[in-house]
């Protein structure tokens, strides 16, 4: 059996990697095969995939691959914690660094720093020498935040192998003896695992891309709705943006002052169409929406880094909507009345009756 692992570590993941491996062995299969590519994730997660490893009936394979592939930080004590751990050429391997790791971490915290990579460095020794690979190497990962090559990670033992693809990776396993049993697996079929739908859309959930996305849905909403009343639907979108956001930072590395930042603007933008202010505040809005969105991720290990290329349409769309909405409430100011006594004033009418 083969499942295939992209992304960010979280929850979702964590329910695929159970499955899989439950399915595994109640299947008897010779063994799963775990793809991984992965830039980290959360540490909730990874304990629960481990404790999974470890609890498998049958035999598991982590494979980074494809080519240009990364088991970074989360996915670097997950590949040391398979039975037989095997990279692909030019694939990547460490930065184990626990602080991006943690959702909401703070790397300025020199105690709380020293606590976490003292357990992330005791953890992972403890999965290098269960699986008999080079414990020195592991703990570096995480205290040094040091990255090898597929190359170089066979050199120091830090995986077992390097296969080109899976029919390679079949036939080197093959004759291996893993925990008493020895696999079979020359020629062997290899049945796909894929996600469930809920499965996936949790995954997508972990992409920081999508929370910025659904930000700008929540705001858009949100704004939508209380600046039309009754509206119903940008309000309804707006509030389950925000439920989703909210989510997704409890399984992300998100810097509060960035979040903060973010929630700062649409607080600007509220005021603004209300208050006389000219659009001043929208101003300091747009400014507040740019750098919390660059600082939205910017203590998390690489990989969860939103791009500028992101983050600067993302900008300019909203400033062009707040400053839309602005422009139309000051239009509004120098129309001419349209109803009420106001509009009699200046008018000539013919009268029915004397006037005094």
């Amino acid at each position: 059996a083969q499942i295939r692992v992209r992304g960010a570590i979280g929850p979702a993941t964590a329910s695929y990697v159970a499955r899989a491996v439950d399915h595994a062995g109640d299947a008897g299969e010779v063994c799963l095969i775990v793809q991984l590519d992965t830039p980290g994730g959360a540490l909730d997660a990874t304990k629960e995939i481990i404790e999974k490893f470890y609890a498998s009936k049958v035999p598991v394979v982590v494979y980074v691959a494809p080519q240009g592939a990364w088991a970074g930080s989360a996915g670097c004590f997950i590949t040391m914690a398979a039975d037989i751990a095997a990279m692909a050429p030019g694939t990547s391997i460490g930065a184990a660094h626990p602080v991006s790791m943690l959702p909401g971490a703070d790397n300025t915290d020199e105690v709380m720093k020293q606590k976490l990579e003292n357990f992330a460095s005791s953890y992972i020794a403890s999965i290098a020498e269960k699986r008999g690979r080079n414990i020195e190497w592991a703990k570096s990962s995480v205290v040094k935040s040091e990255s090898i090559t597929a190359n170089q990670a066979l050199e120091l033992k830090v995986i077992d192998l390097i296969a080109t693809n899976t029919t390679d990776l079949l036939d080197q396993i093959n004759g291996r003896e893993v925990n008493g049993k020895v696999l079979q697996t020359a020629g062997a079929t290899v049945k796909e695992l894929p996600m469930t739908v809920r499965e996936e859309i949790l995954q997508v959930l972990s992409h920081p891309e999508m929370m910025l996305f659904l930000m700008l849905l929540a705001i858009y909403g949100i704004i939508g709705e209380l600046s039309s009343p009754g509206a119903i639907l940008p309000g309804v979108v707006g509030a389950i943006a925000l439920i989703l956001i909210l989510y997704m930072a409890s399984i992300l590395p998100v810097n509060a002052a960035g979040l903060a930042l973010v929630g700062l603007s649409v607080v600007l933008f509220l005021v603004d169409i209300y208050a006389p202010t000219h659009g001043i505040l929208t101003f300091g809005g747009i400014i507040s929406f740019f750098l919390g969105a660059l600082m939205l991720f910017n203590r998390a290990g690489p990989g969860y880094n939103l791009s500028l290329a992101y983050i600067i349409p993302a900008t300019l769309l909203t400033a062009a909507f707040f400053i839309f909405v602005v422009g139309a409430g000051l239009r509004a100011q120098f129309l001419p009345v349209r109803a009420g006594r106001e509009t009699l004033l200046g008018k000539t009418t013919t009268a029915v009756a004397p006037i005094d």
